[in-house]
């Protein structure tokens, strides 16, 4: 997807197209946050320095083209201020041309940059739930806060649901916890899979992974849930991506003669080859995945294979948000056009950073190293907030108390709205 370019923004926002990353401090208590406020007054304070850290160059670029638009409305919406300050926003690319995806070195240059840098006090990101394990110890050393509006693997902040020693060895030496995040994480949507499948009334079902983190992570959840749901699991199998073609595991699939192929992973991890050969050897076969291939990359990849199949989402698409969220999705599509699955999500971590901002200025912080620990603080005590995804909380893990998962199917070469999935 293309977007329409931004239009003239103020000229305290500065773009750098380099990898960078933020810090900042979550919001304390009070009256519950909403979103989207312009700040009263502006820059008497001096300038502060926000950063998102996001692949911006191959396949996800439609996706996060579309999170860097919302970032820059919220911060339009506040004439780039909040709580006194000027706003300059760093666009990060964590991705390289070569990859055509995010890499851990850049991620690593990213995080180092912005937590090193005394002005920033937000890194909004990752997009990448791999990326966020690499730069989650970097900026919680340096204090500094991050918001995910994509990442979605449990290890990342609930015990028990990853690796083991996950999520405490990424804060590392006793760092305050960090990271918070805005999406419900993978151990609802494996669930939400594995659940839908059965209302679809699906009953043998092929698990595939691309290896990833994220990938490999909702995969083992869906596969552990799918005796609960009455799915046989009738094999399971792993890519690395970078296979030329899966011509054979198509041949082995088709052996295993499942009626359902669940996928987990993502678009950049070869998910349009893997269609076409399953496809082509099962033309029958039902396919399903996760957000990870919710985006027009993903059909652009998979083509004619793609129609059809089912993807589930963390969470509610567009079209579905009401109040705040479907006034933000009127003004994003007058503004830059359609908008992608993780959009919104974009725009609602923006907003609880700037009001986080808001509510630390208020505590008169002595400079910005203690702005910094003041904003992490008020995003950790982030509560009843008010935004576009509705009103909701961090919990005590920095997970989003939002539960609501979608499902969609592929219609004459769109993704389609189906079902709200609990």
């Amino acid at each position: 997807m293309k977007l329409r370019n931004l239009g003239a923004l103020s000229a305290a926002v500065l773009i750098v197209a380099s990898a960078c990353t933020q810090s900042g401090a979550p919001a304390t208590g009070g009256a519950p946050a909403t979103g989207g406020q312009p700040s009263a007054g502006g820059g008497e304070k001096g300038t502060i320095t926000v950063w998102s850290s996001l692949p911006r160059q191959g396949s996800s670029k439609g996706q996060t083209d579309t999170i860097v638009n919302a970032i820059k409305l919220a911060l339009e919406e506040r004439n780039n201020q909040a709580g006194g300050y000027t706003i300059e926003y760093v666009d990060g690319d964590d991705s390289t041309a070569e990859a055509g995806q995010w890499t851990e070195a850049k991620e690593i240059e990213n995080a180092t940059n912005a937590s090193s840098d005394p002005d920033v006090v937000g890194y909004l990101g990752t997009f990448n739930s791999g990326a966020a394990a690499v730069s989650i110890p970097i900026n919680c050393r340096a204090g500094l806060v991050m918001i995910s509006p994509a990442n979605t693997y449990p290890g990342l902040t609930k015990p028990g649901k990853g690796e083991e020693g996950e999520p405490d060895n990424f804060y590392p030496d006793g760092c305050k916890h960090n990271y918070f995040r805005v999406i419900p994480a993978d151990d609802l949507q494996g669930l939400a899979g594995a659940k839908w499948a059965k209302q679809l009334g699906f009953k043998k079902v092929y698990v595939i992974d691309d290896s990833q983190l994220y990938g490999k992570g909702i995969a083992d959840v869906f596969r552990a849930e799918a005796p609960g749901q009455e799915l046989e699991v009738v094999g399971n199998d792993s890519i690395l991506g970078t296979e030329t073609d899966y011509i054979s595991l198509a041949q082995k699939v088709q052996q295993a003669a499942p009626d359902l192929v669940y996928f987990g992973g993502i678009t950049q991890q070869n998910a349009g080859q893997l269609w076409r050969d399953i496809k082509d050897a099962m033309p029958d076969v039902a396919m399903m995945g996760p957000d990870g291939i919710a985006e027009q990359a993903f059909l652009d990849a998979a083509a004619e294979a793609a129609e059809g199949t089912y993807t589930t989402f963390g969470g509610l698409p567009a079209e579905e948000l009401e109040g705040e969220g479907a006034e933000f999705v009127s003004t994003f599509k007058e503004r830059f056009g359609d908008l992608e699955p993780y959009t919104a999500y974009g725009y609602e971590a923006a907003n609880v950073l700037l009001d986080a901002i808001e509510r630390a200025s208020a505590r008169n912080p002595t400079d910005n190293a203690q702005l910094r620990a003041f904003v992490l603080e008020e995003v950790a005590n982030t509560k009843d907030y008010q935004g576009a995804l509705g009103t909701w909380s961090f919990d005590q893990n920095g997970d989003t108390t939002l539960t609501q998962m979608s499902g969609s199917q592929v219609v004459d070469g769109e993704f389609v709205f189906q079902d709200i999935i609990e």
